[in-house]
């Protein structure tokens, strides 16, 4: 025997709702903006009835408050706003959309949507730019104090090189000043001979630290220039 396919039961009010835009803004200036659409999507296999309620009906007119939505299909709704007294500025208003099973009268899930009225479109254009503004000037503000605070460390850093710095350059210095291993004509103890590996180490640590510190200069080796000359 065959059996007969069954649809999942739904859970009363866990059904997802796809609507367009989920918020409304009328504008008392703007008559263009006293008629919004909503639109509703119906992605499921199965059709869907919906209705729409609000918080404060006497300011709304609602076009087709009731309806159905076929499978994979839309519908619009059109809402109108017929009190745009100055007294009702500001003031956030809610509808909510429902939406069930034709067959069925429980309320498979539910959508609300923001409503609000503004005096203009440009006053609220100007607060926004006027907000933005202000947003960027504290960034800046910020950026420039973490800058300032930043400044004494870095001129501490950076006012000369560290002892560490000093103390392994002039050890460096020394030992490219002590004689190499070989030259017999030396007053130096035997011990303090270095070979041509020593020096050449010292000499690249040497280099390492002035580029670290930015020291250009080339360091003066007194009695070893004039002899690398006549090598040359």
């Amino acid at each position: 025997m065959q059996q007969q396919k069954r649809q999942p039961e739904l859970v009363e009010g866990n059904l997802p709702v796809f609507v367009f835009p989920t918020e409304l803004i009328f504008y008392a200036d703007d008559q263009s903006t006293h008629k919004q659409v909503l639109t509703l999507y119906n992605p499921y296999e199965f059709a869907l009835k919906f209705k729409v309620l609000c918080t404060t009906p006497n300011k709304y007119a609602v076009v087709d408050a009731t309806g159905a939505v076929k499978p994979q299909c839309c519908v619009d709704i059109v809402i109108r706003h017929r009190d745009v007294r100055a007294s009702y500025y500001g003031v956030i208003d809610k509808f909510r959309l429902q939406v069930s099973e034709q067959s069925q009268r429980k309320a498979l899930g539910k959508k609300e949507i923001i409503a609000t009225l503004l005096p203009s479109a440009k006053e609220q254009q100007q607060q926004k730019e006027e907000e933005e503004k202000r947003i960027k000037e504290h960034l800046t503000e910020s950026v420039f104090f973490e800058q300032t605070l930043c400044q004494p460390e870095n001129r501490t850093a950076s006012s000369g090189p560290s002892l560490l710095t000093v103390f392994l350059g002039v050890v460096c210095v020394a030992a490219l000043m002590l004689p190499t291993l070989g030259e017999m004509e030396s007053l130096v103890p035997l011990y303090l001979h270095l070979s041509v590996n020593q020096k050449l180490v010292a000499a690249y640590v040497l280099d390492l630290k002035n580029s670290h510190t930015k020291l250009n200069s080339p360091v003066p080796l007194p009695g070893r220039n004039e002899d690398l000359k006549e090598k040359s």
